[in-house]
């Protein structure tokens, strides 16, 4: 994990407009290559686990939305459950995406995440639900929880709110997975401050890539500042599609800049991610066999193994 952080931490240079544009002519090498599939390679198992705990806190982060973001904090879940681990999925984002994805009615419900962060007589555990998979526990949110990044503001110690929710239960999970709002305001701050990990999901879009250098920067404010021990655990990339030029070029930079910083494990388009939403199930339960649960069992082996 160390190399990640060091590769993240160093300059980013971000390719100018025309540098892209100009990159991708048909026929040269890297219009007919495919960069994603050449950094692949052959996973082993992890190493089974005997106890459980004290949990991993990973935010889930992008300021922009329509990354994957949402669909990645699920089906990573589901895949280190697979692998024996105790998953804890926390819903930090009012339209509560996460909640909706695992078929949680978040909307009609009376305590969530915000009645965890604002009420001091209410628990974590008060509010957190089991889901479909054993071992994959939910910490719903709706609407309310926007409330919240305006009644923060005044509290003492604002930013490590969530830090002294999640402390009483860090020790029944392996690994906790913050779903982020797409934007860098008081909740992101306190996902960040939490957490010992980030992973950024990125779309394979040009405009996706020109923003990831305000988050790491918002996320070296933050280490600086509120959390030495934070770091980025990898840059994921989502809706890759190797049949379009861009979608390899913008892969080739986001390597580039950010060096082994990014998974070797990619996320292709697939129709199957779409109808997991509406099963209320992770893909790897849904449809089992397809290759989106495949490549997010592969990211959950990356994760173990470094």
């Amino acid at each position: 994990m160390s190399t990640r952080a060091e590769a993240a931490g160093s300059a980013v240079a971000l390719p100018s407009d025309g540098a892209l544009a100009g990159s991708g002519e048909m026929g040269s090498p890297m219009s007919r290559a495919d960069p994603a599939r050449a950094r692949q390679r052959r996973l082993p198992d992890p190493k089974p686990i005997t106890r459980h705990g004290p949990a991993r806190i990973i935010a889930m982060c992008n300021q922009k939305g329509g990354v994957g973001k949402t669909t990645s904090t699920i089906n990573l879940g589901a895949a280190l459950v697979e692998q024996g681990r105790r998953v804890l999925l926390v819903d930090l984002d009012p339209q509560g995406a996460l909640s909706v994805g695992l078929g949680v009615p978040a909307q009609q419900m009376d305590r969530t995440i915000y009645n965890a962060l604002m009420e001091p007589n209410t628990t974590l555990a008060d509010v957190r639900l089991p889901t479909r998979v054993p071992g994959l526990d939910l910490v719903p949110s709706n609407i309310d929880l926007s409330a919240a990044e305006v009644q923060l503001v005044s509290e003492v110690a604002r930013e490590q709110t969530l830090m002294r929710v999640l402390g009483p239960v860090r020790a029944e999970y392996d690994y906790v997975l913050i779903d982020c709002q797409p934007s860098l305001g008081l909740l992101t701050v306190n996902a960040l401050t939490a957490a010992q990990g980030v992973i950024i999901p990125l779309e394979c879009e040009y405009f996706s890539l020109r923003g990831v250098a305000l988050l790491v920067d918002t996320i070296d404010k933050v280490k600086e500042r509120l959390n030495p021990g934070l770091q980025i655990d990898g840059i994921l990339a989502t809706m890759y599609d190797s049949r379009t030029v861009h979608c390899r070029e913008v892969f080739s930079r986001v390597v580039e800049a950010f060096g082994d910083t990014v998974f070797r494990t990619v996320i292709t388009r697939t129709v199957r991610f779409p109808e997991t939403t509406v099963a209320g199930q992770p893909i790897t339960t849904w449809a089992p066999t397809s290759t989106g649960a495949a490549a997010y069992r592969d990211l959950a082996k990356e994760m173990l193994i470094q």
